[in-house]
């Protein structure tokens, strides 16, 4: 069973995901809007964040059941 708290954690992870996705097209393009080490720190900073929110999602799901 799903809580607003699990519902939060995918938010986030959703939101890190889309986060990710940007700056690796950001990156890609050769000359990102907010230039190349800002857009590599979101980088490395969301990809984690992804995993961990969903993780923190998952893991509070499952104790509510």
């Amino acid at each position: 069973m799903w809580t607003p708290k699990s519902g939060l954690f995918l938010l986030g992870s959703c939101v890190a995901a889309i986060a990710a996705v940007g700056s690796i097209f950001e990156l890609s393009s050769g000359q990102p809007d907010w230039g190349n080490l800002p857009t590599s720190i979101v980088l490395a900073l969301s990809i984690p964040m992804t995993g961990v929110f969903f993780y923190a999602a998952v893991k509070d799901a499952r104790a509510n059941m």
